[in-house]
Formats: C-alpha cells, structure tokens, sequence
C-alpha cells in the first residue's frame, strides 16, 4: 500500500513538472500587470520613427525576421560585439539592417515606466507588428514573454540565415528545421512587399547566372533589361526596390510580381517551382479574396515563438546592445 501511494505521489509530482515547463511559453497580455502599457509605449515609439521615415518598417519586420531564424527570438540580433567577439549584428546578411535606434528609444522608455521587465527581444516582436501596422498592413496579437539570450555570434547568422540566392529545397529545410512550414514560407516570402535590396543580392542572375556570363531563364527577361540600366556589374552599393511601385506599402503587389516571374531574387523565383507555393501565389493575385494579411499575421505568430526563452532562462537587458 505504501509502495502504491509513493508511487501515485510521484506521478502526480511529474505531471505537475511537465504541465509547469509545457505553460512557460509566450502569452499574449503577459505584461498586463507587472507593465500594463508596454504595447502603447512601443506603438507610439514606433510611430514617431515611422512617420519621419516610412522606409524603416522593412529593415525592423526583417530585424525580427533576423533575430528569430538564430538562436530564436531572443534578441541576439541586437547585441554588439564585445572583447574582440563578432556578434550577429556584423554578419554580411546583418549589416544592412537598421531602426536598431526604435527598439533603443522603445526599451528608454519602457526601462523609466517599468525598470527590469520587458525584454528587448519582446520590444523587437512588438515594434516589427506596428511597423507593418504603420505602413497600412495587417495587425496581430503578439504573445509575449521572451527573455533576452547573452549569446550572439556572427558565424551562426551565416550558418543559419535563409539567403536570396537560396532554392526551394534549400529554403524547404531552413523553413522546416525551426518547424515552419511551406505555407509559411510562402507567407514569410510575401514581407518582400516592403523594403529595397542592394544589386549584388541578385546580380548573378542577370550577368553571370550559371557562370557563362548568361541570365536567369526563370526571371522576366524584359525586367531584367530595366534592372541593368541601375545595376552595373560589380555594383555593391546601389539599391533597388524589391517591389516596385509600392515598396513602401504592404501590400500584396508581391505575389503579382513573382507570378510574372519578377521577384528579385532567386529565393522568390523558387516559390514557382513548388506545386504548393505556387498555387499560394497565385491564390493572393485577387486583391478582394487575399488571404495574405490573414495568413501573415498567423505566420508571424508562430515565428515569433521559435526558440524562446522564458522562466528563469536567458535575462531581461537594460540596455539592447549589451548583455547585463
């Protein structure tokens, strides 16, 4: 009997183990008391950047994007290098982000409202949703209680970063490693709507695609005459808009693009070479029956919850650039 009853008793204590570590996850209105205006806080920092300068959405939506894709959504994206260390923030596929000031404006101001609470790596989640929100896009409920990693190395942004040049089967296994699917890919895909990329990004396919000095055969041979006349080979600083006519607008003018094989980079040309990923596209060309504000606020949230930390794991940082 009494061997019986330990035994319960050690069930019942495992159980309550398991269900405590599968409950520390991210919940939307975690801060609703200990820092109640967090999201108006972040909104309104957000929106006097926002204002000033409608370009920065992109680079904070890929900021996100950048900081979930290694080592989770912990903030290590944010972090600079420290005794001789190259952080995640120096990586090639890095160096091009900006708005880092948002998220340091946003933390200030959250640090004087409630010191030690929120998390940089939370603000970046927040600031990445109004940014899209700012720029007429979908809106969506962010759970939050991310801590802040104290690890941030350039090389695995390298190793883990999904690239431009990157094919389906490429993209398929980066995708579904951080248990992403296709659908999500081609949602995630669709952020190219907003945001301009350097010509280098995308330069083989127009002067040197197989090592022959030829072209890409998937690309739109009429767009890519339009592409040489501002990016010369060799050109490493100019910048072009990745969707022309309304990059600074979220929109669905993306999926129109790639469907006429106009996507600017090799990854947004794979999405056609996919029977699922291409029947999303072409399922978005219809302005009034999209489903793409729906589907991308969906997928952000789910994103967004790759590799967090949470509990007692990781920490809260005064400052987003330094670990404490």
């Amino acid at each position: 009997m009494a061997t019986f009853k330990f035994l319960t008793f050690l069930i019942l204590q495992i159980f309550c183990i398991l269900k405590g570590a599968n409950s520390q996850g991210v919940e939307v209105g975690f801060y609703k008391k200990t820092c109640p205006n967090v999201e108006a806080i972040v909104k309104q920092t957000t929106a006097h950047y926002i204002s000033r300068a409608p370009t920065l959405a992109a680079p904070l939506l890929r900021m996100h994007f950048h900081d979930c894709f290694v080592r989770g959504c912990d903030g290590s994206v944010l972090l600079n290098s420290t005794k001789g260390n190259q952080a995640e923030k120096d990586a090639i596929p890095n160096q091009s982000l900006r708005g880092f000031q948002v998220i340091d404006a946003a933390k200030s101001a959250l640090e004087q409202e409630c010191p030690g609470i929120v998390s940089c790596s939370d603000i970046l989640a927040l600031a990445a949703r109004d940014a899209v929100e700012l720029i007429n896009g979908p809106t969506w409920a962010v759970p939050l209680g991310r801590r802040d990693g104290r690890v941030s190395i350039l090389l695995d942004a390298l190793k883990n970063l999904p690239t431009p040049f990157d094919n389906f089967t490429t993209l398929k296994t980066t995708f579904g490693s951080l248990g992403l699917n296709v659908k999500d890919l081609a949602v995630l895909s669709g952020g190219h709507t907003i945001g301009m990329s350097h010509c280098f990004s995308f330069s083989s396919r127009m002067y040197n695609f197989t090592g022959k000095g030829d072209t890409d055969p998937k690309m739109d041979q009429n767009y890519i005459g339009r592409l040489k006349i501002k990016c010369k080979p060799g050109d490493v600083t100019t910048i072009v808009e990745m969707d022309p006519g309304s990059f600074k607008s979220f929109d669905t003018d993306y999926y129109t693009m790639v469907s006429k094989r106009r996507g600017l980079f090799a990854s947004d040309a794979a999405l056609l070479t996919d029977s699922q990923t291409k029947a999303y596209v072409l399922s978005q060309l219809n302005p009034y029956a999209s489903t793409f504000f729906k589907d991308f606020g969906e997928s952000m949230i789910k994103m967004g919850k790759i590799g967090v930390l949470t509990g007692k794991a990781g920490e809260i940082r005064k400052h987003c650039a330094f670990r404490n």
